[in-house]
């Protein structure tokens, strides 16, 4: 079994890289589409990497966890994430093929040590093919011998169709995208009308035992941010887990601006004008990306829980885990990096795992201490979140 590197990690800011490593002024890989010059593992950045399978970078982290997007398309167009037409979709041959997607999570799993697969999009649930991969997914064996945690991220419609299914090919929860429990405030969020389709796909996925059930839900000031203690109040009383997280430099340029988003101090203002929340231990928090709240009920007893992501103003990079594998192909080493890696070249070209593997754990090795949004030459990823996958 691969050992884990014994290094500091501190969350928020990272901790210095081990020693010999060559500072990088930005990640080791190439701009989004071109072929990367390491293609047969051999870039010279790597020099100073430690001797491990894993995907290691120079400040100590270990990614463990991988993001898979599987389409860019949506059926939704979420006021934060796109504009009312959309984008311009991906053309079919750039998209990995299902083969494509299932070789790639193998490579990552049996030779990368990824233990925690999760799906995304734009909507996994536009995929055809999702219950195959799932399934595929799920006869793995990480580098612990077990199976690999699967997961997926929807706005859940689809999924009241969907959920034993998924189920049975091996997922074992869902993350459902839930703004609002209003209709109206719904539909203007979403631009689409279609809040019970999204209930009901909640409900199937509890009953098929796609627990526990997380939704997640983004304020937008003036719109449903007076809303938070509703949602927290639906997620209790049916026992689904609530993170509520900052809006993020990730969709139309023009739709973010610092002083317009709800923080998560003022989130917790909002849900503490209803509720007692008792924060958990910070040292358990491990490397998830939510800050986590014991609900109090009256008797002051847990009543559940609710969680903030504060990607925007207490980020996390310090203890990021996670890598990204896009719709077609490229590997991000972040949310919010400008530069990508190119496996679906390698991969159509005949490049094996072994050559696979290597070039994917050199992207990681030059992967940044942080997304740098303080910065004041931070630069919005010139891909939308329904690109790049959440």
């Amino acid at each position: 079994m691969p050992v884990e590197l014994g290094l500091p990690r501190l969350r928020g800011v990272a901790a210095p890289g081990p020693a010999g490593a060559a500072p990088a002024p930005s990640d080791a890989a190439t701009a989004p589409g071109t072929t990367p010059s390491a293609k047969r593992g051999g870039d010279p950045r790597a020099a100073a990497r430690p001797d491990t399978p894993q995907l290691v970078d120079r400040f100590g982290r270990v990614a463990h966890d991988l993001r898979v997007s599987l389409t860019d398309r949506c059926n939704l167009r979420c006021e934060y994430c796109m504009p009312p037409e959309g984008f311009d979709w991906l053309p079919t041959p750039q998209v990995l093929t299902d083969d494509e997607v299932i070789r790639l999570i193998t490579v990552a799993v049996e030779h990368l040590g990824i233990r925690e697969v999760r799906f995304t999009g734009g909507e996994p649930l536009l995929r055809k093919g999702l219950e195959r991969i799932v399934a595929a997914t799920s006869a793995l064996r990480t580098d612990q011998g077990l199976v690999p945690e699967t997961s997926l991220t929807t706005n859940g419609l689809g999924l009241a169709h969907r959920a034993h299914a998924l189920a049975a090919a091996g997922l074992n929860r869902v993350n459902v995208s839930l703004d609002s429990l209003d209709r109206q405030t719904y539909a203007t969020l979403a631009r689409r009308d279609r809040l019970p389709d999204v209930l009901a796909g909640i409900a199937a996925a509890d009953e098929a035992g796609l627990t526990p059930v997380k939704i997640n839900a983004v304020l937008m000031r003036g719109l449903n941010d007076h809303h938070a203690p509703d949602l927290l109040a639906f997620a209790l009383g049916r026992g689904y887990e609530l993170r509520f997280i900052e809006q993020m430099p990730l969709g139309p340029p023009e739709m973010w601006h610092r002083g317009d988003m709800v923080t998560a101090a003022e989130i917790l203002e909002l849900l503490r004008a209803r509720f007692t929340l008792l924060p958990r231990d910070a040292a358990a928090r491990g490397a998830a990306p939510a800050e986590v709240y014991d609900v109090l009920a009256a008797d002051g007893l847990p009543a559940g829980t609710v969680g903030i992501i504060a990607s925007v103003t207490q980020p996390f990079c310090g203890a990021c885990d996670r890598t990204r594998l896009t719709a077609d192909g490229q590997v991000r080493t972040c949310l919010f990096s400008r530069t990508e890696t190119d496996l679906r070249a390698l991969l159509r070209g005949g490049a094996d795992d072994a050559e696979l593997a290597a070039v994917w754990r050199t992207a990681m090795w030059g992967k940044l201490a942080g997304h740098g949004i303080d910065d004041p030459g931070f630069l919005q990823p010139q891909r939308p979140m329904s690109a790049i996958g959440g």
